[in-house]
């Protein structure tokens, strides 16, 4: 997959690569980096939500064990912790954080994960943590997302999704 999509991210006019450090994420970002002739920088704020004891493990596995605690990661993403990992919120902000971080002008490729995705797609449209869930992309989807004006300061330049 990494190598039929690496030449047609490469094609855009790209003026910088993050990825967040992950094997996955870091060989598809060094392979459109090589054919863009660009450095690919790791950042990893842009790594998936941290689950703890749970990470790693199948969600069927987790179920049976703790039946529907599981379900306190949509109904209580600000305070709940999967695993005695990371609450949602804390997710949330890390990825913002990396987010207002990008360096400014040009298209910037970002090789991330589902969570820290969908955590900036529910930013941008403003809506309540709890309904990150419905903001996760499917498993290799490309997701365009345009900086305008930041999500946190609305005097600045904000950010504008397309899909």
């Amino acid at each position: 997959m990494a190598r039929l999509l690496a030449p047609q991210l490469a094609a855009n006019d790209l003026a910088g690569i993050v990825h967040s450090g992950v094997v996955r994420t870091r060989r598809l970002a060094e392979m459109v980096a090589e054919i863009a002739g660009l450095t690919a920088r790791c950042d990893p704020r842009w790594l998936e939500r941290d689950f703890g004891s749970w990470e790693g493990r199948r969600w069927n596995a987790i179920w049976r064990e703790s039946g529907d605690l599981m379900n306190r990661m949509m109904t209580d993403p600000e305070s709940f912790r999967p695993g005695g990992g990371e609450t949602g919120r804390e997710l949330a902000d890390r990825v913002e954080a990396a987010w207002r971080d990008l360096p400014p002008g040009g298209d910037i490729l970002v090789v991330a994960h589902g969570g820290p995705i969908a955590a900036i797609r529910t930013a941008m449209e403003r809506q309540p943590i709890d309904r990150t869930v419905s903001y996760i992309p499917p498993h290799g989807a490309v997701i365009a997302m345009t900086r305008f004006r930041s999500f946190a300061c609305p005097a600045a330049p904000c950010a504008q999704i397309r899909l």
